[in-house]
């Protein structure tokens, strides 16, 4: 069968890179892909929102599944559009995307189906947000409504900070359309973990646990980015809590999205705040995470293709996915000043040598070639992704990649993997 994958990401390389082990797959095609996905895949000039450019493609291709990574699309409706053209296309249609395009739409489906959540008040009025913020005090989260990249949360730990950020995104436009609306939380705290199950839209298949590390600096510390690194397991998820998570939030936002008219299929993940043993959502996105997916695609054992175009059909009846008994560690690479401006076209070292490493792979995300080289071409770079017997072993070989890898002022964590150490 030929695949389409939609983007050009660390996360569309992973997927990339286990779609081509499937024995089902003869061709596989990537829009627009990148530098590392080109060893794996036909990369074709299309950019991933250019959707009805990508269905003439698949038409004339004759492609037999698309796999769309990135969340823009997903909320433009790009599945409706190759559905209505009788194609197969993974993911959530337009309305079942608003999961992820709109924070007050996720946080009222919550609301009126008993999903544990923070509690929350949406505004489209800047004084109104203001004052509820002056009622509740802080620690406070400010959300823009709209997709931001993952930079649109501001855990603001004074009233004055949660003040700031609702003027920058409301009366400054820092994330354009983005912040015409808030949503302003409660604050959570406890222990993070990433949550990911494929979904028909009635029926649901857990993954293996992982977990994100947010902030751009060590110790949990600097701004909010897209995501600096991820292992899986994550020890905080037991197999208890694993269950609970399928029971009270899994199957009751599944069922609540059919209920409410907009059935929800594909990769659903849950962002989770974990205290005293009791999860509560953070946020739900309508794709794999970006880095989660590098890790647990790694891990993952069974053909994911049919999992894929099961979804994608309505008839997903598998109940389980075989995993490696290994950890996975996954450290981003970032460009200097990121998650703020950074320069881009600086040529990246040591990519062949981090290519003979076993059990190790390089994820490109933000590279593009130029002049027969390797440059950085965004915030987050590289996903330098390693197997290990232990969580520790698999730190040890991710960490020994990127000790290999360099570009002018590269910056990465130095303490992925050490909440899953410290337990």
């Amino acid at each position: 069968m030929k695949v389409l994958v939609v983007g050009g990401g660390g996360r569309e390389h992973a997927l990339v890179w286990k779609i081509s082990q499937s024995p089902l797959v003869e061709t596989i095609y990537c829009a627009p892909g990148n530098p590392g996905i080109a060893e794996l895949a036909e990369c074709v000039h299309i950019n991933a929102d250019e959707i009805d450019a990508l269905c003439d493609f698949a038409q004339a291709e004759q492609i037999d599944l698309t796999v769309v990574g990135p969340e823009v699309p997903l909320t433009m409706g790009i599945v409706d559009t190759f559905q209505a053209a009788g194609l197969d296309a993974f993911g959530p249609n337009r309305a079942a995307a608003q999961i992820e395009g709109s924070k007050g739409f996720s946080k009222d489906l919550m609301a009126r189906h008993g999903i544990p959540t923070a509690d929350y008040q949406s505004f489209t009025d800047h004084a109104q947000a203001v004052a509820y913020i002056k009622q509740q005090g802080a620690p406070i989260v400010v959300k823009a409504d709209g997709l931001a990249a993952g930079k649109g949360v501001i855990v603001a730990m004074t009233e004055e900070q949660a003040i700031t950020a609702v003027d920058d995104i409301m009366l400054d436009n820092v994330f354009g359309e983005a912040g015409a609306s808030v949503v302003i939380e409660e604050f959570m705290d406890g222990e993070e973990a990433s949550f990911f199950a494929f979904t028909d839209g009635k029926n649901i298949l857990p993954l293996a646990s992982s977990q994100d590390h947010k902030r751009v600096n060590d110790n949990d510390e600097g701004p909010n980015t897209g995501g600096m690194g991820a292992y899986s397991p994550a020890p905080v998820v037991t197999a208890e809590l694993h269950d609970q998570i399928v029971e009270t939030i899994v199957k009751p936002t599944v069922d609540g999205m059919a209920a409410d008219g907009c059935p929800y299929a594909g990769i659903l993940y849950v962002g989770l705040m974990i205290k005293n043993g009791q999860p509560r959502v953070v946020e739900y996105n309508a794709r794999f995470g970006d880095p989660e997916a590098q890790p647990l695609l790694m891990r993952m054992k069974s053909d994911i293709v049919p999992v894929l175009q099961a979804c994608a059909r309505g008839e997903l009846s598998q109940d389980t996915i075989d995993w490696h008994e290994k950890a996975a560690v996954c450290v981003v690479m970032a460009s200097g000043g990121y998650p703020a401006s950074f320069e881009k076209g600086l040529p990246i070292s040591g990519l062949e040598q981090a290519a003979d490493i076993d059990e190790l792979m390089v994820f490109h995300a933000g590279t593009a070639a130029q002049d027969g080289a390797v440059v950085n071409n965004g915030g987050r770079v590289l996903g330098v992704t390693g197997l290990g017997t232990t969580v520790k072993d698999a730190i040890d070989k991710a960490y020994q990649g990127v000790s290999l890898i360099d570009w002018q002022d590269v910056h990465y964590r130095k303490d992925i993997g050490a909440r899953a150490l410290n337990r």
